[in-house]
């Protein structure tokens, strides 16, 4: 095996990799890659919401509550139902737009460090946030390592919120 020292990079404080932007801090999303997705219009049929929601959820781990934000999306792409675009549904496709454009920056997780975990449930899904606190330019910071959900299952809708949490 041969290296090419031309296509190598060397102490680099950022890096653009897989759709993200990585730095000893943290991990943020590659801007460019949401913006060619963002100036394309509504998904007028199935295949087109599909690739949409594909690529948000490979992002998800940023975007706080994303299974709940995406449900109504989910279920028109389903076989058994039509394809109509309501209210409801343009709304929530303009809030995870909207949360691809404005998602946090994760922290890199620090091994040493206690980390804090919010959750949260309700009819609809459960979601989570993984945090913890670190000294960023000498100040203490919290923020966000990694934001987790899902819709719930048929079974689980009869629980309270306190028994799913």
């Amino acid at each position: 095996m041969k290296i090419s020292l031309k296509k190598c990079n060397f102490v680099f404080e950022e890096l653009k990799a897989l759709g993200h932007i990585v730095s000893g801090l943290s991990l943020g999303i590659d801007k460019n890659k949401v913006a060619a997705v963002l100036l394309k219009p509504i998904p007028q049929n199935k295949k087109e919401m599909m690739y949409f929601l594909v690529f948000a959820s490979y992002y998800r781990k940023h975007l706080k509550d994303f299974a709940m934000l995406a449900k109504s999306l989910y279920r028109i792409c389903d076989q058994q139902t039509v394809f109509e675009m309501t209210q409801e549904r343009i709304r929530a496709y303009e809030k995870i737009r909207r949360a691809l454009t404005e998602a946090p920056l994760l922290l890199m997780p620090d091994w040493n460090i206690p980390f804090k975990l919010y959750i949260d449930a309700c009819g609809d899904g459960l979601g989570a946030a993984l945090h913890q606190v670190q000294i960023i330019d000498d100040k203490p910071t919290e923020g966000p390592v990694c934001f987790i959900s899902r819709q719930i299952k048929p079974t689980e809708a009869i629980y309270g919120a306190s028994q799913m949490e």
